[in-house]
């Protein structure tokens, strides 16, 4: 029973049959190309982020030079104020200031506009 199993996986292949296997194969090769070409595009990505040469300049308003700051200038507390932490969105940072007498609170400064917005006493309840 073997001997025919012999004969029937040596036995060339009709011409219909290979050209199908044929086109199979190239459909392989054009298949693996196209995936190493893009496995090799995300390599490439993933490199040139790491490098560094993808990072964005800094907006335009907040570049620093040799001179000092684009923007410059002071935000006016009371007398005996400290600053615990700050927090920057944009145009306007926010201030978390114990004051003199031992109160807390927030105090918004719109950089654009050079002066304080808004101040918001925190109390505990």
């Amino acid at each position: 029973m073997s001997d025919a199993l012999k004969e029937e996986d040596e036995k060339p292949l009709d011409p219909a049959m290979e050209a199908v296997r044929q086109k199979m194969v190239r459909l392989l090769a054009i298949s693996l190309g196209v995936m190493m070409i893009g496995l090799m595009a995300v390599l490439g990505a993933i490199v040139y982020k790491m490098s560094g040469a993808g990072k964005t300049p800094a907006a335009a308003g907040t570049q620093f030079s040799a001179e000092g700051p684009a923007i410059a200038g002071g935000i006016v507390l009371p007398k005996g104020a400290w600053v615990n932490g700050q927090s920057l969105s944009g145009d306007r940072i926010a201030l978390d200031v114990t004051l003199a007498g031992g109160a807390r609170e927030i105090v918004v400064f719109d950089i654009a506009a050079r002066k304080i917005v808004a101040r918001f006493a925190l109390k505990e309840e």
